[in-house]
């Protein structure tokens, strides 16, 4: 019973926070992502918190469901707007965005 994680680390523009992250699943290291890549991660079905890691940077931990067989796709980046980009070094978990893409289904 698996399904797909797919991460892909791509901003538009320049982006300063440019370092590979670490994906955190479940608060365990699953794997990690560099810059203008994409990576599939297989995770079991069911519920799951995602969060990105790059040294005392990270990601707010997001939430999501797995169906068997299906692809969860997440696009990050460290590019944010300069009021966020600055409150990130007093807030750490605002430096590193998450955001889920498409609906990601597979059907076989």
């Amino acid at each position: 019973m698996t399904a797909t994680l797919k991460m892909t680390h791509k901003a538009i523009g320049a982006e300063v926070r440019r370092g590979t992250y670490e994906i955190m699943v479940d608060g365990d290291l699953a794997g990690s992502v560099e810059m203008n890549k994409t990576v599939e991660i297989p995770i079991e079905s069911g519920s799951h918190t995602l969060q990105l890691r790059s040294g005392r940077n990270s990601s707010r931990a997001q939430t999501f469901e797995a169906a068997e067989g299906q692809t969860v796709a997440f696009r990050c980046t460290g590019k944010s707007m300069l009021p966020e980009f600055l409150l990130s070094f007093v807030v750490p978990s605002l430096a590193l965005q998450l955001r889920r893409v498409g609906d990601g289904r597979t059907f076989d």
